[in-house]
């Protein structure tokens, strides 16, 4: 087991990672609460392949575990359902020292943290996320919420977890799909990191499409790395931190144009990734063969490239709504170079919907 450390003014913590890491993480909680008592959140699927294995090995730790399941997708990240959880920990009295755990991907990490944050003024939580996306990316710096009908996590706060149990084995399991979707977060960092990253990534393109697993070591790992490196300079997105977002700003209103049922969240990532880099050639900044090497790697690991044309209105309209504008322009990030980008803000409609136009299909 291996340790990263997120060092912060407000609050730091480890990150463990490496394989079967589960037994000793659970002796460093069982050091860390005087509860027995413990709350565990999940999802109907993750729970059926590892929460009865994680239940047992908290229970032969002398915990007593309680669990409470969420149905999977983006659907459920609201604040209905915050408020049912939170409805459950009051009627069971849970005191501020009884440690929640976030088991599954995004969705249920983003949920259960935004709960712990809530309850009691704030409890302590361990991110286990379960899918590459969360590993290389939401589990890691403290950013929690829910959706709202008028935008994805417009409902939020920032709470840092109490650690990180990231275990490469659970994604052994995880569907094709979602495993190329975790892909579009690991493309934004071979756009944001240094240039060698991209080299790397390119010439075991088709390794970490098959998870192999000394790869996927060094992938997962070198993501890590930058955004704590990142989250440690800026831990409330005020300045540099806002670099993150780069093919969010699209991938949000892509999401919400479609309620939230049509796009895994890393494919609305790889489609803003695609948006960002033409809107980057158009307006002169990025040279064009950047940009085809990293469609080129785009496309090797079949990430979606297009979306359908009837929703380019509904997602101008919805860009509109994005939680980063300010003074009523729309913050976007583009790239200028592999390792260099820039925040632009209030760019003309027209240079956005001309991409947008050749893009659908």
């Amino acid at each position: 087991m291996q340790c990263l450390e997120v060092n912060l003014s407000s609050r730091s913590y480890p990150i463990f990672w490496g394989e079967g890491l589960w037994p000793a993480c659970i002796k460093k909680l069982r050091k860390m609460t005087v509860e027995d008592e413990l709350f565990l959140i999940s999802d109907t699927q993750v729970m059926t392949y590892y929460g009865q294995e994680l239940i047992s090995l908290l229970e032969n730790a002398g915990f007593v575990p309680h669990h409470y399941l969420i149905t999977p997708g983006e659907n459920s990240k609201t604040w209905f359902t915050a408020s049912q959880i939170l409805e459950v920990m009051l009627q069971k009295n849970f005191s501020r020292q009884v440690p929640l755990l976030a088991l599954g991907g995004g969705v249920v990490g983003d949920l259960a943290g935004f709960v712990a944050a809530l309850y009691r003024r704030g409890v302590p939580f361990i991110q286990i996320p379960t899918t590459l996306l969360a590993q290389v990316d939401s589990a890691v710096g403290g950013k929690v919420a829910v959706n709202h009908p008028q935008g994805k996590n417009m409902l939020g706060t920032f709470y840092q977890p109490e650690a990180v149990w990231l275990d490469l084995r659970v994604l052994n399991t995880l569907p094709q799909r979602e495993w190329r979707a975790g892909l579009g977060e690991v493309l934004k960092y071979a756009i944001l990191a240094e240039p060698a990253f991209l080299n790397y990534l390119e010439s075991e393109a088709v390794n970490v499409l098959n998870r192999k697993i000394t790869v996927l070591e060094k992938v997962v790992k070198h993501c890590l790395q930058f955004k704590i490196a990142v989250v440690e300079k800026d831990e409330f997105d005020y300045g540099r931190r806002q670099i993150l977002n780069l093919g969010h700003t699209f991938a949000h209103a892509l999401e919400k144009a479609t309620n939230f049922s049509q796009y895994l969240h890393g494919e609305a990532v790889a489609l803003g990734l695609v948006i960002a880099l033409n809107l980057a050639c158009d307006l002169g900044m990025l040279a064009a063969q950047v940009k085809k090497r990293l469609i080129d790697l785009l496309r090797m690991w079949g990430l979606p490239e297009s979306f359908p044309a009837a929703l380019t209105e509904k997602i101008l309209l919805f860009l509109a709504d994005d939680k980063k504008v300010a003074r009523g322009q729309i913050q976007f990030v583009l790239p200028r170079d592999i390792g260099k980008v820039e925040i632009k803000n209030g760019l003309p409609q027209k240079e956005v919907q001309a991409v947008l136009q050749r893009i659908a299909k």
